[in-house]
């Protein structure tokens, strides 16, 4: 990838991070309850070049009368029109914006969780502690810092940039978790980084990075949650690790999947698909 001293990442999530109801009863994999969560991190080389070109395809769209009858393309429905997002978008669209992605430099990290894995955590925090309640935010900090713990230290600063989740700010929370990460990095293996970190929450619908994530999540998840793989396959050039941490058949840390050792159908074998 091309050296440059400030990094620019952009991270999302896919699936969601939810195990219960309202009325604390297991929902994991049923109707609008996702069985994997996981977190992306997109590293972008040239971030004003990608925003050129996604705002470009964007407009050539909107003008194609392919589609002028397509409700998602329509302004007023604040969907293709306004950010590409893989779940919304038409698979023409998806498949322009993938012929995009693939035009630039860019390197995908992502880390996964089994939330059936989650659940036995859960319950076991509340054998020893009954006032242990479970949070969302938990997983995903937590994931933050996995994600995160050997990326902040050979480069000068970050800019990085979080999918904005609700209408909380949490980007104190979020910069806790990445000085949490690089202070563990530093302890295990001696390399201290003074980096500058600026955090910023951002929405999609403003940043190319955060589109170019989604796709790249989406893929992802359409890989552990339907076994489906064309779509990963296709950008899998770009990533660079993918981390397992659930699937403990081989090793009690997780597996790790790399351009040297791909992640397939053949070799994941996910329990379910």
């Amino acid at each position: 990838m091309t050296d440059f001293k400030i990094i620019h990442y952009y991270v999302d999530e896919a699936g969601d991070p939810t195990i219960f109801d309202a009325k604390g009863r297991v929902i994991i994999g049923k109707e609008g309850c996702s069985k994997f969560f996981m977190l992306g991190l997109l590293a972008v080389a040239n971030p004003d070049s990608l925003e050129i070109d996604l705002k470009g395809l964007r407009s050539s769209l909107l003008k194609d009368p392919y589609f002028k009858d397509v409700p998602s393309i329509q302004l007023d429905a604040k969907k293709t029109a306004i950010l590409f997002h893989a779940k919304d978008d038409l698979p023409e669209v998806r498949r322009e914006v993938f012929r995009v992605l693939m035009k630039h430099d860019l390197r995908f990290f992502a880390i996964v969780r089994y939330k059936t894995k989650v659940l036995e955590y859960v319950r076991h925090r509340n054998e020893v502690d009954h006032s242990y309640r479970y949070k969302t935010n938990e997983l995903y900090d937590y994931l933050i810092r996995q994600l995160f713990r050997d990326r902040l230290h050979q480069h000068d600063a970050y800019e990085i940039h979080f999918a904005k989740r609700g209408k909380a700010d949490r980007t104190a929370a979020l910069k806790v978790a990445l000085e949490t990460a690089r202070l563990r990095f530093t302890e295990k293996c001696g390399k201290k980084s003074c980096a500058s970190i600026n955090v910023f929450a951002s929405e999609p619908k403003n940043l190319a990075g955060l589109q170019a994530a989604d796709y790249f999540l989406w893929s992802l998840q359409r890989f552990y949650e339907r076994g489906e793989s064309r779509y990963m396959e296709l950008l899998w050039p770009a990533f660079h690790l993918v981390r397992d941490i659930d699937d403990t058949r081989e090793n009690k840390y997780g597996e790790y999947y790399t351009q040297k050792k791909p992640l397939t159908l053949a070799a994941k074998k996910i329990p379910g698909i």
